[in-house]
């Protein structure tokens, strides 16, 4: 039995900014992934949008930690050292009936506290994104909207985190559950742990985890959503996050830019059953592209370089259910957290770290340390810097993935971190070695030789170490 202050159930990116918010205080932080690696449910399967704030209903938790939290990634982004665009957003009307929705919107974004919201005509659309449909009579346009990695985002506060003192357990399923003498008994894979209070940021499978252990019962309904990637040469076809008006399904169809200077373009919105399908549908694939078509008339398929599909975890109550379960102390919900998840998770970790550590009477610490640095590319390092790799790590300055122009030395580096890579996707997600036009065809047999090599010698390392 393994006694600690606070477990957290899943390592998304509510689960990973908790991590970071409670890492402030002098607590025994453990947060338990089932998967290899952190940031590989929803949290790596979205549209990458911080979105205004514009299309939650008012009065929601989803309107108000979405306000909040847009208005937090600036000082975040700079103290985790991850790239953020404000690029704005787009909503297309396609005729003028549609345009007192955009009117309702900008309404409704008004009464959420969004600033910033305007209806554009069609020489403004023109004039900032020419290669929208020519149906498009007017847009509301949000300049509180943004772009940023969702991965980097979540990797960088995990790091942070583990600088900090909390301890990543991966390849670690919680399956049970259950209050026992004050504290919760967690039963996983990797052993049983005693804590003092639980958090459940466990996506798809929070009402699972809160319905063990409270009488207020919710059900997560799967959503899965499917997108394809474009190649890098359009990364200059559109500024905005452009999208079409939103359905009582969600936001819809988007066409946008990403910070690495791809395309996105997605997703659907199905119900499904079983809550690990990612698969991708011919059937899905074709809606996402007769979409997107309405959006940019010559959207180029042809250069698709991946098509992947994530699932959402849409909540019976279309809200947010976050905090204290009522009739279960201590034990705390990050429940039906999905669109808009992404920009709201600042704000849900804040607070729910706050209420956290309240409850255990947590003094905050005198050495927490804020910033974090991301892996520098190799190309864009001083001379010095890379005089002294080539020095010290002879051959790791050789390019493995030509098309992302990505090194030895990175690939090293992202395993060797703090919650370092253990798979060729985690690789991807922290360096984008294999994210390019080939999608690793090229380049994942050198990539697995690295892992191999340097995980073996972190292996037989800690073998020493404890013989």
């Amino acid at each position: 039995m393994i006694d600690v202050d606070v477990l957290i159930v899943g390592g998304g990116i509510i689960g990973c900014s908790a991590a970071r918010e409670l890492s402030k205080f002098n607590l025994n932080v453990v947060l338990m992934e089932k998967e290899t690696d952190i940031c590989s449910g929803q949290s790596k399967a979205n549209t990458a949008i911080i979105h205004g704030g514009y299309d939650a209903k008012p009065g929601t938790l989803k309107a108000r930690y979405n306000v909040r939290g847009n208005r937090m990634f600036g000082r975040l982004c700079k103290e985790l050292d991850v790239p953020l665009r404000w690029n704005t957003s787009l909503v297309l009307a396609f005729s003028e009936k549609d345009v007192p929705q955009l009117e309702a919107l900008r309404q409704q974004g008004i009464r959420n506290g969004v600033t910033g919201l305007s209806i554009i005509g069609r020489d403004e659309i023109n004039r900032r994104e020419p290669h929208v449909s020519k149906k498009t009579v007017a847009a509301l346009l949000s300049k509180q909207s943004g772009i940023l990695s969702p991965f980097k985002f979540t990797i960088a506060n995990a790091e942070n985190a583990a600088e900090n003192g909390v301890v990543f357990h991966r390849n670690a399923e919680v399956f049970g559950i259950k209050r026992e003498e004050s504290k919760w008994i967690v039963k996983s894979t990797i052993g049983t742990f005693r804590a003092k209070a639980v958090l459940n940021c466990a996506g798809v499978y929070t009402d699972t985890f809160n319905n063990q252990v409270s009488a207020v019962r919710y059900e997560i309904l799967p959503r899965r959503g499917q997108y394809y990637l474009l190649d890098k040469k359009y990364a200059k076809q559109f500024h905005a996050s452009i999208f079409q008006l939103p359905t009582h399904m969600g936001k819809g169809t988007v066409i946008s830019p990403t910070v690495d200077g791809t395309v996105l373009v997605g997703p659907t919105a199905e119900d499904i059953m079983n809550r690990d399908d990612t698969r991708t549908t011919v059937e899905g694939l074709k809606k996402v592209f007769s979409s997107g078509k309405k959006i940019w008339e010559e959207l180029p398929l042809q250069d698709a370089i991946k098509s992947f599909a994530g699932v959402r975890a849409h909540c019976n109550q279309n809200d947010f259910i976050l905090g204290e379960a009522p009739d279960a102390p201590f034990f705390f919900n990050a429940l039906g957290v999905e669109s808009p998840g992404l920009t709201a998770a600042p704000a849900i970790a804040l607070d729910l770290a706050r209420q956290v550590s309240e409850r255990l009477h947590a003094t905050c610490k005198m050495d927490f340390q804020p910033f974090h640095h991301s892996i520098p590319t190799f190309e864009g390092m001083r001379e010095k810097q890379k005089r002294r790799i080539c020095t010290e790590h002879p051959g790791d300055e050789v390019i493995v993935c030509q098309c992302e122009g990505v090194t030895r030395w990175e690939i090293r580096e992202a395993i060797r971190r703090p919650v370092g890579a253990r798979t060729i996707d985690g690789i991807k997600r922290r360096v984008r070695a294999g994210m390019g036009s080939c999608q690793a065809r090229l380049c994942a047999i050198q990539i697995n030789e690295i892992l191999e090599e340097e995980l073996t010698s972190t292996f037989a390392h800690t073998a020493l170490k404890f013989k």
